[in-house]
């Protein structure tokens, strides 16, 4: 799994409802997010009710996964 990380000096891992957002895919999660972020493997110390999977967060439920690149063409 993947967390995605601020691109900043101290680097908080995004989150939302108070679980860090995570994704299995890397290459999905550089496709779908851009900005000044970072993707990085979960901290072992995160369980994985501390954890909110990527297609389960409400702006991202209208997507399919896995990603098929060539319907957002």
């Amino acid at each position: 799994m993947w967390a995605i990380q601020e691109d900043t000096p101290h680097g908080q891992l995004l989150s939302y409802g108070g679980k860090v957002l995570v994704h299995n895919s890397r290459a999905e999660l550089e496709f779908l997010l851009t900005g000044p972020l970072r993707f990085i493997p979960c901290p072992r110390s995160l369980s994985e009710e501390d954890c909110l999977e990527l297609p389960f967060h409400p702006q991202y439920a209208h997507h399919t996964f896995p990603i098929r690149r060539e319907d957002y063409r």
